[in-house]
């Protein structure tokens, strides 16, 4: 195993260039392995557990729910707080910014992200929530392949380019997590859910957040800075297949509720829609669930 993580340092240094030593000996990521195993057994729950809850009854969680909702709406409250002081206090450039010209401001963004990069293992009980209450139908491809690749992304990052320009995209997720989870938690409170007015705007959030964190970076490729392009040029890639799958996954469900609705397979005044992370999920009956 040693060796084979040798092998591995030696081909990312190679690829990417040297390693930025200020995260050295930081909890996970000294060696990718550990975030590589951690990413193959979420993909295998993903796959076996739907097999596993098939002839058991779904588990309600409710209480476990709010604790973690609202765990997770803190923990993204105190990563967003941090990351707008820090790029106040170290005078970040929008436009582009290095990751070695902001000095103790630089460190404070680097913390700051390894909770970030930490929190999207965490996020892997969203799924295994789904897979408890068996809400299959809100583990879809774009989901998982969000899921899946964050924690591996932000490994590297935290590796590479723990600073700088990469603090844009995590600071917009980390606000959106804000009213995504705490929307989450509390809709497990069937008394709150008639006040949770901010729910209809998490999608907008959602679509705003991946056009701005495109252009930001756009911004570094034109206006370029000690901070690398290959870096800025994959991660418009990576948010342009986010706004793709989104974008396809919300058409898949349009059409299906209209069909439905066509052939009178559903009734429009039974219908609850509210969204669901990164998935439009599918509108559906009332009783069956969040």
């Amino acid at each position: 195993m040693e060796n084979f993580d040798a092998s591995l340092s030696t081909y990312f240094k190679a690829l990417l260039g040297p390693r930025d030593t200020r995260v050295k000996g930081w909890f996970l990521l000294d060696n990718y392995i550990p975030t590589f195993v951690c990413s193959i057994i979420y993909l295998l729950i993903v796959w076996l557990g739907p097999k596993y809850m098939k002839n058991r009854q779904p588990f309600f969680c409710r209480g476990i729910l709010v604790v973690y909702n609202l765990g997770l709406t803190l923990l993204s409250l105190y990563m967003f707080y941090e990351l707008v002081t820090a790029v106040w206090e170290g005078k970040y450039n929008f436009f582009c910014q290095g990751t070695r010209s902001a000095g103790e401001a630089d460190m404070k963004v680097i913390r700051v992200l390894w909770w970030y990069y930490f929190s999207k293992l965490i996020e892997f009980m969203d799924t295994f929530f789904f897979i408890l209450r068996k809400n299959y139908h809100q583990i879809t491809v774009l989901h998982v392949y969000h899921h899946a690749s964050m924690l591996n992304i932000w490994w590297f990052v935290m590796n590479w380019v723990p600073c700088g320009h990469s603090y844009f995209g995590a600071t917009l997720n980390s606000f959106i997590h804000v009213l995504m989870y705490s929307y989450y938690g509390l809709s497990s409170v069937p008394s709150m859910r008639p006040y949770l007015w901010w729910k209809k705007y998490i999608t907008q959030g959602q679509l705003l957040q991946f056009v701005l964190t495109i252009i930001q970076t756009t911004c570094g490729v034109i206006w370029p800075c000690a901070f690398p392009l290959g870096w800025l040029y994959f991660q418009i890639g990576y948010m342009i297949s986010l706004i793709i799958l989104f974008t396809n996954f919300y058409i898949q469900v349009s059409l299906t509720l209209l069909w439905q609705l066509g052939f009178g397979a559903l009734s429009a005044k039974a219908l609850i829609c509210p969204f669901k992370g990164y998935l439009w999920s599918p509108c559906f009956v009332p009783g069956t669930g969040l």
